[in-house]
């Protein structure tokens, strides 16, 4: 099993130029743990999201790590012009010797969608067609396309990514016949939903990447879950009761400002978030129950974990992932 990061950077009270470093300096800690890949969300005008850019986040953190993957996850396809897209692609690829994990979505908040003038009913579509696009730009020389809403005709490409034909695509995966797109397009995912519904996606994408009866290798199939970790039960939740409703409030801001309901909610405490499953906080051998019986019952292959959140500080993160690397990590690699 590979351990992967997920982080929103939501904001945590500290000045953001302090709180960019200690993001960074995190990055440094998840590069020597040896952690797979780092992968950042996007959004924008809240307080969930304090890296509105990723491309620039990402850039710092090529400079920052030395074996680390890392990417987006994800993209929001339509808030992207796709030449200007391409171009960050190849340059994040080629300026971090290769690393880059490129995730692509039609966005998880249509408010965020609406705040860019775009129509949330279209950006499936646009999602879809954008995906083609990038591809496309990403492994010719000279980029013509005719797409129902771009189109473009001898387009050189000056730039290229190192991997190739093109870095690794990275999908969120929330539901079954999603599950069986993403398997048939070859992309890699992280799901972030309770056991129940993660099982079902998932098995969605195995029996889709099956069908597919090429012989490729299996894709990282990931699960995302809060964790925390002291060395007592008590401790843990301690922590993580103080920290989550900060990024809970995070979470839920745009969407108490207009009155409605994320689509994936989550809940309002720490304790029911580990009740149905999208989360951990304990002493190492509860974690690695937790994270054991999870990804048997999931059949997913790839830990990803989200270890800073809220208003945990830089020295209580870092000693909650101390833990995990330390003690964590090995007991799941063993089985």
């Amino acid at each position: 099993m590979e351990f992967g990061i997920f982080d929103h950077l939501d904001a945590s009270g500290a000045s953001l130029h302090d709180y960019y470093e200690d993001r960074l300096k995190l990055a440094e800690v998840y590069d020597r743990a040896g952690f797979y890949s780092y992968h950042l969300a996007e959004h924008h005008a809240t307080p969930l999201g304090m890296a509105p850019s990723p491309s620039v986040f990402l850039a710092a953190m090529a400079q920052r790590t030395r074996r680390l993957r890392f990417g987006p996850m994800v993209f929001a396809l339509p808030l992207y012009h796709p030449l200007r897209l391409i171009e960050e692609i190849c340059m994040l690829d080629q300026m971090s010797g290769g690393r880059l994990d490129m995730g692509f979505g039609r966005g998880a908040s249509t408010i965020e969608l609406a705040y860019f003038g775009e129509d949330a009913a279209a950006a499936q579509s646009v999602y879809a067609e954008m995906l083609d696009l990038v591809r496309a730009g990403l492994t010719q020389r000279t980029l013509s396309f005719e797409g129902r809403r771009f189109r473009y005709t001898d387009v050189p490409m000056e730039l290229s990514p190192l991997q190739l034909p093109h870095p690794p695509i990275w999908y969120g995966l929330h539901a079954p016949e999603s599950g069986e797109r993403a398997a048939r397009q070859g992309l890699n995912v992280i799901c972030l939903d309770p056991p129940a519904a993660s099982g079902a996606a998932i098995a969605r994408f195995r029996a889709a990447w099956a069908a597919r009866g090429d012989g490729a290798p299996e894709p990282k199939i990931g699960l995302g879950r809060f964790i925390v970790v002291a060395e007592t039960d008590r401790a843990a939740e301690a922590l993580a009761h103080r920290a989550y409703p900060r990024w809970y409030d995070s979470f839920t801001y745009l969407f108490r400002r207009h009155g409605t309901i994320p689509q994936h909610a989550r809940p309002a405490t720490f304790d029911v978030l580990q009740q149905i499953g999208q989360g951990v906080a304990g002493a190492p051998e509860t974690v690695t129950a937790y994270l054991r019986e999870q990804h048997r019952a999931t059949g997913a292959n790839y830990c990803v974990g989200q270890f800073a959140f809220g208003d945990l500080t830089l020295n209580e993160t870092l000693a909650s992932l101390g833990l995990f690397v330390e003690r964590v990590m090995p007991a799941l690699r063993a089985g």
